[in-house]
This record gives structure tokens, sequence and C-alpha cells, in this order.
């Protein structure tokens, strides 16, 4: 009360890590997320790889989803270079387990397990930190660019609020190019 009297409000400081995400670029541009599949051609568990970081970013998943993800519930549609990528990747293993995405252990993949190979693939490829969040918003930034309207759009990322879908449209200012010709 003491406070309130002198003319100071009671106000929560918040860091300057809360506003983060507003400021730095969260999301990869289509290059980008190319330059990263190309990178996860290589290695021990390439198929695998590449087909998580495609699904998670042509579907716009969250890692959880991805990880969880179990070869009978694929939903969207799933383009020929993607089922493709699947079929290699399921030729690849002689288990019948549910899940899409196994661990060397034949557990599902972690959460850590994929931060850790975005972060070496965004190494490989020339990228700064990958986080695989800024797959979901490649995928909303690539719907929302092309002109898909953006309850679609919201639809297909699973958004409750629209408010969230709206931030897709932040860098998509090539939209309003022809509105006055």
């Amino acid at each position: 009360m003491a406070a309130r009297a002198a003319g100071r409000r009671n106000v929560k400081s918040v860091s300057a890590a809360a506003y983060a995400h507003e400021r730095t670029k969260d999301y990869l541009t289509e290059a980008e997320v190319g330059a990263l599949l190309d990178a996860l051609k290589a290695g021990r568990h390439a198929a695998r790889n590449h087909l998580l970081v495609l699904m998670i970013y042509r579907h716009g998943l969250r890692v959880s989803e991805a990880i969880d993800l179990r070869r009978d519930e694929v939903e969207h549609p799933i383009a020929g270079d993607e089922l493709r990528a699947i079929r290699r990747h399921l030729a690849l293993r002689a288990d019948n387990l549910p899940w899409l995405f196994l661990s060397e252990r034949g557990q599902p993949l972690t959460r850590q397990a994929v931060n850790e190979l975005l972060a070496a693939a965004a190494k490989a490829a020339g990228l700064a930190p990958v986080h695989p969040h800024m797959l979901r918003h490649a995928c909303g930034f690539y719907l929302a660019n092309r002109g898909f309207d953006l309850r679609l759009i919201q639809d297909y990322l699973g958004h409750r609020d629209p408010k969230h879908t709206a931030h897709y449209t932040r860098v998509a200012g090539h939209r309003f190019e022809e509105l006055w010709r």
C-alpha cells in the first residue's frame, strides 16, 4: 500500500526473454527447409531423419505429435515424395512396432533426440540453430504466403485461437501487391 501511495505502480517485471520470440526469426524459409532436408539425406538414420523433418514441416506437427505418430495414424493428404520417403523408411525396418519414428533401441524418439538431430542438421546445412517448432511455423508461413485462407490454415495446424494463425501473415506483405493495379 505504501508503494501505491507514493505514486508507484505494483507491476510484475517481465524478462526480455519472455518477448524474445517476437524479436527474432522463429521460422525457416523454404530455402532453409530445403537446405535442412538436404543435410539430413546423409548419415546412418538418413531415411528416418529426413522423413521426420519433412513430415513436421509439411503437416505443421508439434514435436510431440511427430514422435507419437504411429504408422496407421497419418491423416493429412500425403504427397508422392513424402509417400516414397515413408516407404523407404519403413523398408529399412525389420520390426512391427506401431511408432513411425524409432530410436536405435526400438523406442519412440524423444524430444531431446529430435532437438539434437535438428541441431546437427542445421550445423551441417550452415544454418543458425533450429528447433522443431520453427518447422511448424515454416509450414504456417508457407501456406499463408501461398494465399490460403487463414481459417483453412487454422484447421490444418489445429489452432484453437485464430490469433495464433494470424501470426503467419506478418511477413506475407507481397500478398497486397496486386490490390490496386
